[in-house]
Order: C-alpha cells, then sequence, then structure tokens
C-alpha cells in the first residue's frame, strides 16, 4: 500500500504559477507510474499528466500541455506538477495517484490516491 498527501496548493492570479507536490509513503514509490488528475466543481475528474518510474517518459492532456511540467524525484519519493500560466479553467482539486500501467490516462488504471488539494485561479 502507498499513501500519498499533496501540498502545495492555494489561491493564484491568472498568469500566475504553483508548484503541487506529493510525498509517498514507501520506499517502493519507483516502482509505480504516478499521475495528476483534477477534478473542478460540478465536474468529473480528468487526466492532468503522468510520468513513467524513471521519469524518462511523460505524457499531459491537451489542456496543460505547454504549461505544466510533472516530474519526479525518486530518491525522495516525490512527485512534483509545476503549473504555470495558470488559468480561471485549471480551477480544481487536483489529486496524484500511483498505478502499475506507465503513462495511464484514465483513472481505472490508478490504485492509490492522494486526498487532494485545492487549487483555485482567479481572474
Amino acid at each position: 500500500q502507498v499513501q500519498l498527501v499533496e501540498s502545495g496548493g492555494g489561491l493564484v492570479q491568472a498568469g500566475g504559477s504553483l508548484r503541487l507536490s506529493c510525498a509517498a509513503s514507501r520506499r517502493t514509490f519507483s516502482s509505480y507510474a504516478m499521475g495528476w488528475f483534477r477534478q473542478a466543481p460540478g465536474k468529473e475528474r480528468e487526466f492532468a499528466a503522468a510520468i513513467s518510474r524513471s521519469g524518462g517518459s511523460t505524457y499531459y492532456a491537451d489542456s496543460v500541455k505547454g504549461r505544466f511540467t510533472i516530474s519526479r524525484d525518486n530518491a525522495k519519493n516525490t512527485l512534483t506538477l509545476q503549473m504555470n500560466s495558470l488559468r480561471p479553467e485549471d480551477t480544481a482539486v487536483y489529486y496524484c495517484a500511483a498505478g502499475i500501467r506507465t503513462l495511464a490516462a484514465t483513472m481505472e488504471e490508478y490504485d492509490y490516491w492522494g486526498q487532494g488539494i485545492q487549487v483555485t485561479v482567479s481572474s
């Protein structure tokens, strides 16, 4: 079992930046492919970004490509999402997730989830 805890959310103006972190509880963090999802009010949870076990491969939703960067530090059991050029439509609860399938973009492929953290972008 892997426990995931997100941090770094908050309120930011449009055009600003935020950096989300996800701390994993186990030293086997490097055994898991990781992803970020988000859920806006009244909408379904959607895929944002994914990264391979080594960190050498990444995959992004079109809505965040070129603005968000996913990365990981396996030595520190940490996943990061750098979010730049934020827009009001990026407002959502952001979740990190761990799974087996590399670069998966569907929720069903992930086995472990964090509790989520709020990101609010004001216009």
